[in-house]
């Protein structure tokens, strides 16, 4: 099997090595030695930044104004139907999609301020015991950082994502008092001893900095736990010398930058009528020559804030490949979707050459075979052995939107 040398500490493009499994086949025993003609083996992802709550919502929104704000008011208005059996049914639905393309671990995103935030907690507490073995769930709160007071809700917030082994996270956006409100969040995340996950610059306003202003906060409070901050749209809309000077800053404060190429692709730039002149990708390989870690990850599933998405990482490691040309940028960015993320996050990394691999392999035997198809023929090997990968029909949620 082929084996991106970056993946086990090689300087070569590619490594031929034996893997051993169970089985490619599945159910079946004692198989023989299957030569694999050279076939990429890649370790099982990690999607370090989804909305397991929301996904799989889009067939019963009402159509609205595809912004960031607006797909905020759109799901907001949809809170009312998320009963017990709405998000069992959705957020499982979400990981037997991600589970059948080759992820083993996902962190998702938790809206705090909606009022059924103890039902969607336990809920997704529940699927972490559920999808154990097969999927590893962590939860990261979530609410505009401006909403965030230090009081005790926020207190009894972070304790409960603490319990959880969770992350605290916030929506940066460049308010008045950015910096305090900041301090006061790091402090209390330092306090419960989380790591912390930021939105931040989701825009294409070359004044928003909020970015700039968290690397020089936890470098001037010397925050030592893991920072993590997604997006950073803003810094593709702003000069060349102030987005480098920029990432100088974040690579001295240690953070970790997780982009989100397929929803940026979507919601940046978008107006009625106009095709879209800007696309808001962060500068990634900017970041990877400063040795600021980066990861890709899904974001949204068919919701307010992107209507399409099937959590598969592969998708979007091919389109982040296509999007901010990596095939000129070194060949370590398969790192982007398994072992740096699981580290940022805290995640075993994902087996490949110990003797029950997590691994997903591809008919491919380099990189231009391999991104230019979709894969669909993919085997997904979970602790040595291939699983039957079932990909759920949409049909089966035709009755959480009203249809018969």
């Amino acid at each position: 099997m082929s084996i991106p040398g970056c993946i086990i500490g090689r300087p070569e493009d590619f490594v031929l090595a034996k893997v051993p499994l169970g089985s490619c086949v599945p159910d079946q025993e004692d198989a023989p030695v299957i030569d694999m003609q050279g076939a990429m083996a890649l370790p099982a992802f990690v999607d370090m930044h989804t909305h397991l709550d929301s996904a799989q919502t889009w067939p019963r929104l009402p159509t609205g104004e595809v912004s960031r704000d607006g797909a905020f008011k759109t799901l907001t208005s949809d809170h009312a139907h998320w009963t017990r059996d709405d998000l069992m049914r959705r957020i499982d639905f979400a990981l037997r999609c991600a589970f059948a393309h080759g992820t083993c671990a996902m962190r998702s995103h938790i809206d705090v301020s909606n009022p059924q935030l103890d039902l969607v907690l336990s809920v997704l507490d529940e699927m972490r015991t559920t999808w154990g073995g097969r999927i590893a769930l962590q939860a990261s709160s979530l609410t505009a950082l401006g909403r965030f007071d230090a009081d005790e809700r926020d207190a009894q917030i972070a304790s409960r994502f603490a319990g959880m082994g969770g992350a605290l996270g916030a929506i940066l956006d460049p308010i008045h008092d950015l910096r305090p409100r900041l301090k006061a969040f790091l402090r209390l995340a330092a306090l419960h001893g989380l790591p912390v996950d930021f939105h931040a610059d989701e825009t294409l306003v070359a004044t928003s900095e909020c970015l700039r202003v968290l690397a020089e906060t936890v470098t001037e409070i010397g925050f030592d736990l893991p920072v993590t901050v997604s997006h950073a749209c803003a810094l593709s809309a702003q000069s060349e010398a102030r987005a480098v000077q920029t990432l100088d800053l974040v690579a001295k404060a240690g953070l970790h930058v997780v982009s989100l190429p397929l929803v940026n692709l979507h919601l940046q730039d978008h107006q009625p009528g106009r095709t879209p002149r800007r696309r808001g990708m962060t500068l990634v390989q900017e970041m990877q020559a400063r040795g600021i870690p980066v990861s890709f990850a899904s974001d949204n599933m068919r919701d307010a804030y992107y209507p399409f998405g099937d959590l598969d990482m592969f998708d979007v490691l091919r389109d982040a490949t296509r999007i901010a040309h990596l095939n000129h940028a070194g060949t370590d960015w398969p790192k982007s979707v398994s072992q740096t993320p699981a580290q940022a996050c805290g995640f075993d990394l994902p087996d490949l050459l110990g003797g029950a691999p997590d691994m997903v392999i591809f008919n491919a035997r380099n990189w231009s075979e391999l991104f230019a198809r979709p894969q669909s023929d993919r085997i997904v090997v979970r602790s040595g052995q291939a699983i039957t990968r079932s990909i759920p029909q949409f049909q089966e949620l035709d009755d959480l939107y009203g249809r018969r």
